[in-house]
């Protein structure tokens, strides 16, 4: 009797081809929380809202503050089920709207490994302006980024929330000046980057994401420098954005928000570490265009 049922259990949990451990793997990833998610979500931004602040209130540390607007269009062509292309610009400024921040362009492919488990490979330009008191290059220049990525996505739900987590790592190469007198620069820096972002989504006017559905969002995403080119910014960023969205049906959504930005400079001013503070507005759209009558829903 029990040669039969660890054969049935091991026929059921290996009948996959492929990737046969990943799915068996999520499949038993589930998380038991009480049904009051709302009262959740707002313990959740309250906790990430208070630790940011905290991580940026050091009197040893030099802050530059600024208003940003960060607004960004992603649009993704799904192949089919498991395969999908996706491209992305994020246009942000300074001073909410009148000045340049950084203008950022993705490509990238994407692999359903499972319903809920994702890989992305892709490629991105970055073009830095100088911004705020202390721009981000010494000479206070402009200067162009070149970086190819790898990410792991994992989505689960927590009662009626949508949770994400990303993986994400990056190699970069960051465009530098030898002197001021320099209009373009003369080379480049690599450096590695590592990120994680979490994701909680909530419906407010439904019971799950679907067509007509009105949302809140809060994210938080830690970025960490390594390899023999970071100085001081071994933490390099850290992003909260708290949102309201519209699902307008599988293929369009909408959202808006308050965005936090705190990111370390790679270099020191009179021996003190310098971070900017920048805190504006967020505003996100995502259009999808499949051509898989099956592909895995997307948060």
């Amino acid at each position: 009797m029990v040669e039969k049922c660890a054969k049935e259990i091991s026929e059921k949990h290996l009948s996959f081809n492929k990737f046969a451990l990943i799915p068996t793997f999520l499949d038993h990833i589930h998380f038991r929380m009480p049904q009051t998610v709302t009262f959740q979500f707002l313990v959740f931004f309250f906790y990430l809202l208070v630790t940011t602040e905290i991580s940026v209130a050091q009197n040893s540390r030099i802050t530059d503050e600024n208003s940003i607007g960060w607004y960004a269009l992603t649009g993704i062509l799904t192949l089919d089920k498991k395969i999908g292309i996706q491209g992305e610009y994020h246009f942000r400024r300074d001073e909410i709207i009148t000045k340049w921040q950084q203008g950022l362009f993705k490509i990238a492919m994407n692999y359903q490994l499972h319903p809920r488990l994702q890989f992305r490979l892709g490629y991105g330009l970055a073009e830095t302006f100088p911004y705020g008191d202390i721009p981000i290059n010494s000479f206070g220049k402009k200067f162009t980024e070149h970086r190819i990525f790898e990410a792991i996505t994992i989505n689960d739900n927590i009662g009626i929330a949508g949770l994400s987590n990303r993986f994400m790592l990056e190699q970069r190469w960051i465009g530098k000046y030898s002197n001021q007198r320099l209009k373009k620069e003369d080379g480049f820096t690599y450096v590695n980057r590592f990120r994680y972002m979490l994701r909680i989504q909530l419906p407010l006017n439904n019971t799950k994401m679907q067509d007509h559905t009105l949302y809140l969002a809060a994210y938080n995403e830690v970025m960490l420098g390594f390899g023999r080119n970071i100085n001081e910014n071994v933490f390099d960023q850290n992003r909260l954005g708290v949102m309201a969205g519209y699902n307008l049906n599988t293929n369009v959504k909408f959202e808006a928000g308050y965005l936090l930005q705190v990111a370390q400079l790679g270099r020191e001013i009179n021996g003190r570490n310098v971070f900017q503070y920048n805190k504006g507005l967020l505003v996100n759209a995502l259009i999808n265009l499949e051509f898989s009558k099956k592909s895995p829903a997307r948060r």
